[in-house]
């Protein structure tokens, strides 16, 4: 396998997709100089990615393992490097086998591909500025394997132009910009302020879920935490610590199963701390899921 410089944060080592995928197939000759394709930015399947892999003999292929919504600023990132690399973005609860290949314990979870060998590279969200090193550091590796070419977007061209999003309200932003900092305090305080503001900003209410379940996976160490809620199966703490953990993987059933089974044998504090956590992770696995309908019906059920 391919091995990323030692500066590169290194998740678990290089993956194996071997029982995903077939490998790319052999090209009579090198690698294609350029190559036009849709668009820089793709959406990764379990049933369409064998054709991402052969892009990866092209130009270097990051994939974003997600849950909720892709990053927009990897996005934004991607289409500035001038088609030297094609972001393929994964909705990790959706395409279990791609999943399972990355092995995907948090998310988002960012991997490479080039010359059709996976590299892993890092979970959670980087400043920009080391993700850019990252890029760096990736192409420098992708020369090495003979992975020079460029792709051209064709949608560009044809496509009409996009409009200008508004910008964001000014709490918002700060919000967003701090995430993007790793500053997660700062992040939470300005969505509470939007809140306390406007009890109807939806957006703020999901945006402070979001950040609050990065800040408490940030400080998490994952066997410890499943450790904790095996030897305490009725300790409030340790079943919201590990159902965290569940959705960030993407196991959103196992997460919504285990809060509701605990529900009935708690205290009115320990019911009220997990209808609260329960209804942070709905908005955070979207609620227009059907997974959060049917356990909205089951709270909703032992409530009442």
């Amino acid at each position: 396998m391919t091995n990323l410089p030692p500066s590169v944060a290194n998740l678990r080592g290089a993956v194996d997709l071997s029982s995903l995928v077939r490998p790319p197939a052999q090209q009579s000759g090198p690698p294609a100089d350029d190559l036009a394709v849709p668009s820089l930015v793709v959406e990764g399947t379990d049933a369409n990615f064998t054709g991402i892999l052969e892009l990866s003999n092209t130009v270097p292929v990051l994939v974003e393992l997600y849950a909720g919504a892709p990053s927009p600023t990897l996005n934004r990132i991607i289409t500035e490097q001038g088609g030297r690399f094609i972001l393929a973005t994964v909705d990790a609860q959706k395409n279990p086998q791609l999943q399972q290949a990355f092995k995907v314990t948090a998310a988002p979870t960012v991997a490479a591909v080039i010359g059709g060998r996976p590299i892993a590279l890092y979970e959670g969200e980087l400043p920009e500025v080391e993700v850019l090193d990252v890029l760096k550091q990736l192409a420098t590796l992708a020369a090495q394997n003979g992975v020079t070419g460029t792709v051209t977007p064709t949608d560009d061209a044809a496509a009409p132009a996009e409009p200008v999003e508004p910008p964001l309200p000014p709490h918002h932003q700060e919000a967003y910009d701090a995430m993007s900092n790793g500053d997660f305090d700062t992040a939470i305080a300005e969505y509470t302020t939007a809140i306390a503001q406007d009890p109807r900003d939806q957006l703020a209410v999901a945006g402070l879920a979001q950040v609050s379940l990065l800040a408490r996976l940030s400080k998490a160490d994952p066997d410890q935490v499943r450790a904790a809620a095996a030897a305490a199966p009725d300790d409030v703490s340790a079943q919201l610590a590990v159902a965290d953990l569940d959705v960030s993987g993407g196991h959103v059933d196992d997460a919504f199963a285990r809060l509701l089974d605990l529900f009935p044998r708690l205290d009115q504090s320990g019911k009220d701390a997990v209808r609260a956590r329960l209804l942070e992770l709905f908005e955070i696995v979207g609620t227009d899921d059907p997974r959060v309908a049917a356990a909205r019906r089951r709270l909703t059920g032992l409530l009442y």
